[in-house]
């Protein structure tokens, strides 16, 4: 039976969802605010969840090619002093899939030309969602209804629909930190080409991760790199000032880190202060799913906000499918599948929003004691720790 399905938002997420949606024989419409896709921040570190994701959906090769090729992990202290150096092969070996770190607008084209310009209208904001057990409306800023079977909610952090779908005021709580992130060419005298390395030191944190050559037209392998700094939010984001910013927050850091802060380009950076939401009781309601940024908004110091996007996509489409062939009405079918995916995301996601949360603390330095703590383990580590953590988020997933 194919149904008829709204996606609001053309992020990771919402195409994630519309690509399986198609796959699976449904007519989809995906209805994105913006007049032109502009894929916010430089990179993204997909983790194995999240490229299996991508192969279900047909995308995994491509995706493996345009992405970085990161096989070590080392940490490092703000001097430049080593701390811990370790490959990721054990890792990738024990979940039968490597990470692909890779361009957020190369990740967001491979996803947007596989679902299909005709399928996404783009300058189409929704304001409101009517649902009852006959269907689901979605009401545009310009009083446009488009009516469906299923919506799917996918609008981002900053989601205007969300308080209605879970039915209370949802606030974004500021984690304490501002990252800086952007592109950068790929030298040997910033980093080892397929090693993510991390400076770490005064609650500061300096990272520079292979993403391959698919964020540019030359061919030219990259690195995604980020800054973050412990401060109050609130703070002016000012281009012209990024480089004295960055040059009086990592005063007498790592050569390697002043020279990254020479080299980047301000106009390819963004400044963002970093917001999550608490986790939710529920992430749906009648023929409505929340999913992505708008169901779980999380701090990235986990790397999973973008592979919890596409487990949600992937989780929610085969709940719908398996429910249709076995209810006798689409009523019950979507009924079912929505209370599926609530069982199946509510508290995976929530745990991870927590977790994450929980580590940018710790590096962060909002208990000095505990990140110095970890400062030392760091020398300790041969990275089986990591390796296990990284692990059982891999294992906790759809396709595990």
């Amino acid at each position: 039976m194919a149904l008829d399905i709204v996606v609001i938002g053309a992020g990771m997420g919402g195409l994630s969802a519309a690509l399986a949606f198609k796959r699976q024989g449904h007519r989809v419409q995906v209805f994105e605010r913006v007049e032109q896709m502009r894929p916010v921040g430089a990179a993204i570190s997909l983790w194995p969840n999240g490229v299996k994701v991508m192969h279900r959906l047909g995308l995994g090769s491509a995706i493996e090619q345009i992405s970085g090729e990161m096989t070590r992990m080392r940490y490092l202290s703000h001097e430049g002093h080593l701390l811990s150096d370790f490959s990721l092969t054990p890792l990738y070996e024990a979940v039968n899939q490597r990470a692909c770190p890779i361009s957020r607008a190369a990740l967001q084209k491979t996803l947007f030309d596989a679902v299909g310009a005709e399928h996404i209208r783009l300058g189409r904001h929704c304001v409101d969602v009517e649902s009852d057990d006959e269907g689901v409306t979605a009401v545009m800023e310009d009083g446009e209804r488009v009516s469906a079977d299923l919506l799917v909610v996918a609008d981002g952090t900053h989601s205007r629909l969300r308080d209605k779908i879970v039915g209370q005021r949802v606030a974004r709580q500021y984690v304490g930190y501002v990252n800086w992130n952007v592109r950068v060419a790929a030298t040997e005298a910033l980093a080892p080409l397929e090693s993510w390395d991390q400076y770490v030191g005064e609650g500061k944190r300096v990272s520079l991760m292979p993403m391959g050559a698919g964020g540019n037209d030359e061919g030219q392998q990259e690195f995604y790199c980020f800054f973050d700094v412990p401060m109050a939010a609130g703070s002016q984001s000012d281009p012209s000032r990024y480089r004295d910013e960055l040059k009086t927050h990592f005063k007498g850091w790592s050569p390697a880190v002043q020279a990254l802060i020479e080299q980047f380009d301000p106009a390819r950076m963004a400044r963002v202060e970093i917001h999550d939401i608490e986790p939710l009781e529920r992430l749906t309601d009648t023929r409505v799913a929340l999913m992505g940024d708008a169901a779980h908004g999380m701090a990235p110091d986990l790397g999973q906000g973008g592979c919890q996007a596409m487990e949600d996509a992937w989780v929610l489409s085969e709940a719908v499918s398996a429910a249709l062939d076995e209810a006798p009405d689409t009523t019950t079918a979507l009924a079912t599948a929505l209370e599926r995916y609530d069982g199946a995301r509510v508290e995976r996601v929530g745990e991870i929003v927590a977790r994450a949360r929980k580590r940018a603390a710790m590096i962060h330095g909002e208990n000095p004691a505990e990140t110095q703590a970890w400062y030392e383990e760091l020398g300790r580590e041969d990275g089986h720790g990591v390796l296990e953590g990284i692990r059982k988020t891999v294992a906790g997933g759809p396709l595990a």
